[in-house]
C-alpha cells in the first residue's frame, strides 16, 4: 500500500514538472503570423537564422541575419551586442531554433523567441547569398 502510494506520488510529481516544463517552452514561441505582424509593424527586430550556410544560400527568410548554430555562443555577443533586442530565431523545423533560445538566454538575452522551421513561414523568402 505504501509503495503504491509512493508511486502515485512520484508519477504525480513528474507529471507536474513535465507540464511546468512545456509552459515555460512557450513562453519563448511565436507564430509565424504574430512574427509577420511584429515584423511589419515594429523597427529592431533581428530576425535570426540559425541554420548552415549553404541552407541559408538556398532559401532565406527576407532581411535575416545568419549565424550557424554551432558558432551562436561564440559569435552571438559580437554580432548580436543588444541583448535587450527582441530576435525572432528560425532554422529548418525548430529544432535548432529551440537550441538557440536556451542558448541565448544562458548568454542573458532576454526578449528572445523560438519562431521556429522556415517549413512553417508561410510569407516571402528568397535565394541567394545577401548582398
Amino acid at each position: 500500500m505504501k509503495q503504491t502510494i509512493m508511486i502515485a506520488i512520484l508519477l504525480v510529481g513528474v507529471l507536474i514538472i513535465r507540464s511546468y516544463m512545456r509552459r515555460s517552452e512557450n513562453v519563448y514561441r511565436i507564430d509565424p503570423s504574430d512574427a509577420k505582424k511584429r515584423l511589419d509593424m515594429e523597427n529592431g527586430i533581428i530576425l535570426l537564422d540559425v541554420r548552415t550556410r549553404e541552407e541559408y544560400i538556398d532559401n532565406h527568410i527576407p532581411g535575416s541575419t545568419l549565424i550557424p548554430l554551432n558558432v551562436l555562443v561564440g559569435e552571438a555577443s559580437k554580432k548580436l551586442p543588444d541583448k535587450q533586442a527582441t530576435i525572432f530565431i528560425y532554422c529548418r523545423s525548430g529544432s535548432r531554433s529551440r537550441v538557440a533560445v536556451k542558448m541565448l538566454l544562458k548568454q542573458e538575452y532576454t526578449n528572445v523567441f523560438n519562431l521556429g522551421g522556415i517549413i512553417r513561414w508561410p510569407y516571402k523568402t528568397v535565394s541567394g547569398k545577401k548582398k
